[in-house]
């Protein structure tokens, strides 16, 4: 058994504006729009979706988990960052050096993300969307290897990436110690679901056995189990779809 990526999700205190402004960042559209969530769908080969979750709670600290954004040429870098400042972002520093080629940006909520230079071979190939990088362990990109079954593309000097076994879609990156504080509630996280007529409560027990944790949130919403990754990041196993 295994499960599929259904959609990276970020808690919003402004879910439309959000939205709004990663639809733009990304260069995807916004689809559903309900009461719980609004829902982006990608233009390329990306097969998951990105929603945005209502939350009262402010920001707090830095994420876990940031998005990277490639780019074409430096003037498409350029325009890029100059067109998201315009819309709501800001730059911010992370402790990053004077020359880093990537420019690094907050969206309107805080939620820090990166605009990657023309030339990173690593990212030749990927969409606008080149990768969801987590702060994390090697430890923890196995654990995502096997949970997803997509391939370890990197495994190096503690640093672990994995993409979909037909490489199309972002790349799943942990770069290794050390590793941010976790301080709340992870604004970013990953919704799975076990594949076609797959067993919600076995998936589970097989996330267990890799090193996975239930967390009780107490009552809620039941076609849904919350769990937490071996570095304590949350995510969500849903029913079969």
């Amino acid at each position: 058994m295994t499960s599929r990526l259904v959609a990276l999700c970020f808690d919003a205190n402004e879910p439309l504006r959000l939205a709004r402004f990663w639809a733009d960042a990304l260069r995807w559209e916004i689809d559903d729009e309900t009461h719980d969530e609004i829902s982006l769908v990608p233009t390329d080969d990306t097969r998951f979706r990105i929603l945005f979750l209502p939350v009262p709670e402010k920001k707090v600290g830095q994420n876990r988990i940031h998005l990277d954004l490639t780019s074409t040429s430096i003037d498409d870098q350029k325009e890029t960052v100059a067109r998201l400042i315009e819309m709501g972002a800001r730059h911010i520093d992370i402790g990053q050096s004077p020359d880093e080629p990537h420019v690094v940006l907050a969206d309107p909520e805080g939620n820090e993300f990166c605009i990657i230079e023309p030339d990173n071979n690593f990212l030749a190939g990927c969409g606008r969307l080149g990768s969801i990088t987590c702060d994390g362990t090697r430890e923890v990109g196995y654990f995502w290897s096997a949970a997803l079954a997509w391939p370890l593309v990197w495994d190096q000097d503690e640093e672990t990436a994995i993409r979909a076994p037909d490489g199309a879609g972002p790349f799943i990156t942990w770069g290794g110690p050390p590793i941010l504080p976790k301080l709340a509630k992870n604004r970013l996280h990953l919704d799975i679901a076990p594949l076609d007529r797959g067993d919600q409560r076995a998936e589970v027990d097989r996330l267990v056995s890799l090193g996975a944790t239930r967390i009780d949130i107490g009552p809620g919403d039941v076609s849904r189990f919350v769990m937490a990754d071996p570095d304590e990041n949350e995510f969500c196993v849903l029913m079969p779809r």
